[in-house]
């Protein structure tokens, strides 16, 4: 029983193995010419701008109602404010309001026909369908030339460094008011543990002390003295010298 088993496992490892480097996928290497066609290719694109993108309307919307009249490669929508949406929000009395936005971009792939769909579509209304929610709405379209798409690109990337520095700087200076807050709160205490013991030592010094502290803290010292003792018999020997002396 041991034996078949012994044989087992030798025949397994007798196998053929397959290495794992062979297993791996080879990276896709771009030839030279192929990567001319695709810089060729960026080259002839062209990009439409929108200045404004009405409710409801998304992304997807947009190339889905634009690649009617062409082949769009890339859609970029810039989303609103967090400040403007709650002031929308606050203005409307809902917050179940879904994402709006502001501005976008739109990347076609032939920069003439991106040309004439903005030079056709401009200022005209984006549906005639009574029932859509985007009935009575207009393009706000124009093209820009000499504009690509890699400007875009680092526009909002030089716009998110922007707001990064800006969210840092902010939160220097409420570390640095907190620090200074926290610092007079503190010199705070200490001058009421200041004041607290000065009161007491006075109160001590008041019960029977030697020595009191005014308001400005200086101390003043206090003797016991007593009183003159006096005799009643003595009283008319000391009349009779007090009138020798007058």
């Amino acid at each position: 029983m041991n034996n078949s088993n012994d044989e087992k496992d030798q025949g397994r490892q007798d196998e053929p193995v397959h290495d794992r480097d062979q297993s791996r996928k080879k990276p896709f290497k771009l030839s030279l010419e192929a990567s001319e066609n695709f810089n060729a290719k960026l080259k002839k694109r062209g990009v439409l701008y929108i200045a404004r993108i009405p409710p409801r309307m998304g992304p997807s919307k947009v190339k889905t109602l634009l690649s009617e009249f062409g082949v769009v490669t890339r859609v970029y929508l810039e989303e609103e404010d967090k400040a403007a949406r709650k002031r929308r929000q606050r203005a409307t009395g809902s917050k179940s309001g879904g994402k709006r936005y502001k501005e976008g971009w739109v990347e076609y792939e032939d920069k003439k026909v991106a040309k004439r769909v903005a030079e056709s579509l401009n200022n005209t209304a984006i549906t005639n369908h009574k029932r859509s929610v985007h009935y009575g709405d207009l393009w706000n379209l124009k093209y820009l030339p000499k504009f690509k798409w890699d400007h875009l690109t680092e526009k909002v990337a030089y716009e998110r460094r922007v707001r990064e520095q800006k969210l840092r700087i902010e939160m220097i200076h409420a570390r640095r008011e907190n620090q200074a807050y926290s610092d007079l709160v503190e010199a705070g205490k200490v001058m009421d543990r200041i004041e607290e013991r000065r009161k007491k030592r006075k109160a001590k010094n008041d019960a029977g002390g030697s020595t009191a502290v005014n308001d400005d803290g200086h101390h003043i010292r206090k003797f016991k003295q007593s009183k003159p003792v006096e005799d009643q018999n003595d009283l008319p020997a000391k009349k009779a010298v007090l009138g020798t002396l007058v």
